[in-house]
C-alpha cells in the first residue's frame, strides 16, 4: 500500500477501518432499502464489544482478531474485494492458486483491521444522508471522520448487493480520494508480474502469522 494511503489510514485510525468491515446484511426492511441503518447499528455494537472485552484484549491482543472474525468478516465481501485487487492480473493467476489467495486475503484483512483497532477510541463518524437503495445493486455511503484538534477527513464506503441473497456488503473504502483496493491492486500487480501470485500469498501469510502487538500502537 502506498505511503500516502497509509498516512490517511493512520489519521482515520480505527473508526474508519472498522466501518470498512461493518456488517451490511438485510435483517430488516429499513436495512434493506437503506444499508446505512445497519452500518450505524453494527458500528455501535462492535465498539461496545471492544470496550467490554478490553481485559481480554490487554492480556491477549490476538483476541481482537476473534472479535473481528466473529462480528465483521462474515458480512464483508472479501471474495469480491480479493478479485477486485487482482484486477487484470486475474487471468495470469493459476486457477488452482485462487482459493489459497482468497483465504489468505481474508486473513490479511482481519490482521490489518486488528492492528488498527488496537488504538480504538476518540473518533466520531458523521454520515451524510442517503436515499433508499431501491433497485440499486451498488451504492456509496459518504461520511466524515471528526476528532477534536484534527481536520475532518472525508471517506466513502463502496457497497454491493448480492443478487441471490439480497445482502448488502462492503468491499472498498475511499479515503480522501484514495481507494484501498486500488492501492493494493497497484502493489500486488507489480509483485505478480515479477514473482507470481505465490509471492503475494507468502507476503500476506507472513503478516497474518505475526502476533498482534498493541504496545507498538501506543497502548
Amino acid at each position: 500500500m502506498n505511503t500516502k494511503f497509509f498516512k490517511i489510514i493512520r489519521e482515520l485510525s480505527q473508526s474508519v477501518l472498522l466501518i470498512l468491515v461493518t456488517v451490511l446484511a438485510n435483517s430488516s426492511y429499513a436495512e434493506t432499502v437503506n444499508p446505512q441503518v445497519l452500518l450505524e447499528k453494527v458500528t455501535k455494537a462492535t465498539f461496545e464489544r471492544i470496550e467490554l472485552e478490553q481485559p481480554s484484549i490487554q492480556s491477549n491482543p490476538d483476541h481482537l482478531r476473534v472479535i473481528i472474525e466473529q462480528e465483521l468478516m462474515p458480512y464483508i465481501d472479501h471474495k469480491f474485494a480479493a478479485f477486485k485487487v487482482l484486477g487484470s492480473q486475474f487471468r495470469s493467476v493459476p486457477k488452482d492458486k485462487i482459493p489459497e489467495y482468497v483465504d489468505e486475503f481474508k486473513e490479511y484483512l482481519v490482521s490489518s483491521f486488528a492492528v488498527v483497532l488496537a488504538n480504538y477510541g476518540g473518533q466520531e463518524l458523521v454520515f451524510e444522508p442517503v436515499k433508499d437503495a431501491g433497485n440499486q445493486n451498488d451504492m456509496t455511503i459518504k461520511a466524515i471522520i471528526r476528532k477534536a484538534g484534527t481536520p475532518d477527513i472525508r471517506v466513502s464506503f463502496k457497497l454491493r448487493k448480492n443478487k441471490k441473497t439480497q445482502e448488502w456488503k462492503t468491499y472498498d473504502l475511499v479515503a480522501e480520494g484514495i481507494s484501498l483496493l486500488s492501492s493494493k491492486r497497484n502493489e500486488f500487480a507489480s509483485m505478480i508480474r515479477q514473482e507470481g501470485i505465490q509471492a503475494v500469498i507468502d507476503e500476506m501469510r507472513s503478516k497474518n502469522n505475526k502476533p498482534l502487538n498493541i504496545a507498538s500502537n501506543g497502548n
